[in-house]
């Protein structure tokens, strides 16, 4: 027997002075409310009703019973309710994984919005270009860049990220511009230790697609600083609009190739599992949502 179950009904056939009222009430068989009565006075080994053919009303016993029993199950009704309340509230520790070059070229300046919107969430967010186990590690969502999120995680996509094959007019002044995709394996090239592609940069023009596998004159595990490394006219990179996009505004890079192009690569916010996502994850995929552009996804 359900105890508060119980107490309810029983407060019913009070308030409604009979079982067949209550019953109504409550969307109950009145076979189903006797026999509530009846396993909650055994219970309690008291008698809590007086039984007539005309009318049901309370014991002595039975009247301090039901005074208690709406002031427990106000109070009962009221904690279920703030508690409702909070769970739909995002609120608590939310902890973030992001690339160390976005999350400080584009997630920096979006996090005090987010705070001031939300300010019951604490933000957690931590920096690495290494691929994360989300759930080992205990992440509540991640930002990852690719053209195609792992499979065993939910993704929504955020935005979309324009790569360019770039270098210094220092380096082409010396090495000369490649005028052909093919030309890029006998230049010095710098590459990203986590590219999917590994040491191979995919091109397209049209219709066609060409691979160049490279040897590169130097890996690095930071977008930034394969573009510093260009920017010293060390090498061609091929990096994303938001590592790259200032230095190319101002001159200090310059496309190559530009009549080629790098596939782009989305943005995503990535988590373990759609079943009762916390507030404080959607509330956060649905602010960068909006402050990104971004679509959503087909599988969200």
């Amino acid at each position: 027997m359900d105890t508060i179950d119980a107490m309810r009904v029983f407060v019913a056939v009070v308030e409604r002075n009979g079982f067949s009222a209550a019953a109504e009430a409550l969307d109950l068989s009145t076979a189903a409310v006797t026999r509530q009565i009846a396993a909650l006075e055994k219970r309690l080994s008291a008698r809590l009703l007086n039984r007539t053919t005309r009318r049901v009303s309370p014991t002595s016993t039975g009247a301090a019973y039901y005074q208690r029993c709406v002031q427990l199950l106000a109070e009962f009704d009221e904690l279920e309710a703030s508690v409702g309340a909070q769970a739909l509230q995002p609120s608590g520790r939310l902890r973030i994984n992001a690339p160390v070059s976005y999350g400080i070229a584009r997630l920096a300046s979006l996090l005090p919005g987010y705070s001031a919107r939300y300010p019951q969430v604490e933000l957690d967010l931590q920096l690495s270009d290494r691929l994360v186990d989300m759930v080992e590690e205990g992440f509540d969502l991640a930002i990852r860049i690719t053209r195609q999120p792992a499979p065993s995680l939910i993704a929504r996509r955020l935005a979309q990220a324009r790569i360019t094959l770039c270098a210094a007019p220092s380096y082409l002044a010396r090495r000369g511009a490649p005028a052909t995709p093919q030309e890029l394996a006998g230049h010095d090239c710098l590459s990203y230790t986590y590219s999917a592609g590994g040491d191979s940069w995919t091109l397209q023009r049209g219709q066609s697609e060409v691979g160049i596998a490279l040897v590169p004159r130097m890996r690095a595990n930071n977008g930034e600083v394969l573009r510093e490394a260009a920017i010293a006219g060390m090498g061609i990179i091929a990096q994303p609009d938001f590592i790259v996009g200032e230095a190319l505004a101002d001159g200090r890079l310059v496309p190559v190739l530009a009549d080629w192009e790098v596939p782009s690569v989305g943005i995503h916010a990535v988590y373990a599992s759609r079943s009762h996502l916390a507030p404080k994850v959607r509330s956060f995929i649905d602010y960068l949502v909006e402050c990104l552009g971004g679509e959503t996804a087909a599988s969200d």
